[in-house]
């Protein structure tokens, strides 16, 4: 369990890295141009691009806390316990899923 946690937990980091790289990029090369960006017919601005690098950080940082609970449940012996119903989440679905909190029927 902990090794699949360790995994997500690596490439969730590495996603971090790479879109705040992405951003950093977008405000950079910003800062050299002067082109009306909000009305560029060619396509997306760089406004909504960064807009929406930012969104998809936000998601990934918050699926690392979830990533650092599901760490908590393991070492509490909790990690295959619905938080709902509290009855058992099947081992296979912790697997795929290491932040996952309820059972399948809770979930649906």
């Amino acid at each position: 369990m902990r090794s699949a946690i360790a995994a997500e937990r690596r490439r969730t980091s590495g996603q971090i890295l790479a879109l705040e790289r992405s951003i950093a990029g977008i405000v950079e090369a910003a800062e050299f141009t002067s082109t009306d960006d909000e009305h560029d017919p060619e396509g997306a601005t760089i406004a909504y691009e960064r807009a929406q690098l930012s969104a998809l950080l936000r998601q990934a940082r918050d699926d690392l806390t979830a990533l650092d609970g599901a760490t908590e449940r393991v070492d509490d012996g909790t990690i295959t316990t619905c938080a709902v119903c509290g009855g058992p989440i099947a081992l296979e679905r912790v697997l795929a899923l290491p932040t996952v909190r309820t059972c399948i029927r809770c979930a649906s």
